[in-house]
């Protein structure tokens, strides 16, 4: 594509010395400039990207990248005129070099490039705004919320009553919050809704009565949150999500939830009610979880699973419903030669 507008530019360029010391590198055989990053099939000289992967393999032969982090494995298929960097954690080092680049894309800022608090939100008198808060236009500021210092509220979010959020966090446009409380260096990313009712109904003659949610919802520090996921505040106690836990987009989580901390938790998940996760639990997308179960500490679930019952900590699941992963594929590999031999002795 021609004419494409860059919308993150560097902000400085890196040695290669520099980008030595991040890798665990003693030295750089020549010392150069890098400007950007970029990936293999569009790095030009004195761009830098990473190749940590054999399905890249063709990419990184062919790259005109000026420098390539690369793993020991793939080193050997560098081009002559690219610099490579070898090291065990191509994407790690990658990553850390890019927040130095750009070091303003980590956390979203104001869609208007401005700082301070628009004449267009709307803030209750008794709300409380520490200093270097940024506020976009439509922003509203519920009675006795508190934003901490150098917090982003993007336009049209919607902050309730007694809400609370920490310091140096940032809530994308669109989003609405109620009934929580989040802390600092959280990521809220536009259309998140967080402390909204919960699912829950009784059975009655005449139909379903609405059971009362009444409790919260806390995030603990440096949690990010991915676009329209939403979480449902606790019936009678809180919903919790723990320190360090990324959501993807697009994620469910249902009243009285217990995440832990530095949980990774891909798109389309769905979390039922009063089920707990331990930490560092990693679920891949489209995986319902059923009520009350427990994941264990470190447990892995793939992808389109249905988990039905509990995990214990640190196996890996996979399937529908969820069993070990081994035996899953054992299983699977069995179907298959069955319906194999179904089609050959059809065929007869």
């Amino acid at each position: 594509m021609t004419g494409q507008i860059p919308f993150f530019v560097p902000k400085r360029t890196i040695a290669a010395s520099e980008v030595a010391g991040i890798a665990g590198l003693l030295f750089v055989t020549k010392d150069f400039l890098i400007s950007a990053g970029a990936a293999l099939e569009t790095a030009r000289r004195g761009e830098l990207s990473y190749m940590d992967n054999h399905k890249y393999l063709e990419a990184l032969r062919q790259t005109n990248a000026g420098a390539c982090l690369v793993s020991p494995r793939f080193s050997a298929s560098v081009p002559k005129e690219t610099y490579s960097f070898v090291t065990p954690q191509p994407y790690l080092i990658y990553s850390r070099i890019l927040a130095l680049l750009y070091p303003g894309a980590a956390i979203p800022g104001s869609l208007f490039e401005t700082v301070g608090i628009s004449p267009n939100a709307t803030i209750h008198a008794s709300a409380i705004i520490d200093c270097g808060v940024t506020i976009d236009p439509g922003a509203v500021i519920g009675p006795r919320a508190k934003i901490g210092e150098r917090t982003y509220i993007g336009s049209n979010v919607v902050i309730g009553p007694d809400v609370t959020i920490g310091s140096h966090s940032s809530v994308g446009a669109g989003a609405i919050i109620a009934h929580a409380t989040v802390g600092n260096h959280v990521i809220v990313h536009p259309g998140v809704s967080i402390g909204q009712d919960g699912f829950g109904f009784v059975p009655d003659k005449g139909g379903h009565i609405k059971i009362l949610q009444v409790g919260g919802v806390i995030i603990e520090d440096c949690v990010e949150i991915g676009a329209n996921t939403a979480i449902d505040r606790g019936s009678t106690r809180n919903t919790f999500i723990g320190e360090g836990t990324k959501l993807d987009n697009l994620v469910q989580v249902a009243h009285n939830v217990t995440i832990g901390r530095h949980c990774l938790i891909a798109a389309q998940v769905g979390i039922a009610g009063s089920a707990t996760l331990g930490s560092f639990v990693a679920i891949g997308g489209q995986t319902g979880i059923a009520p009350h179960l427990t994941i264990g500490d470190g447990a892995q679930i793939a992808g389109a699973s249905g988990v039905t019952r509990d995990v214990p900590a640190g196996e890996r699941w996979a399937g529908f419903p969820a069993r070990p992963s081994r035996r899953f594929f054992r299983q699977y590999k069995a179907m298959e030669m069955l319906a194999a031999g179904d089609r050959e002795t059809n065929d007869r």
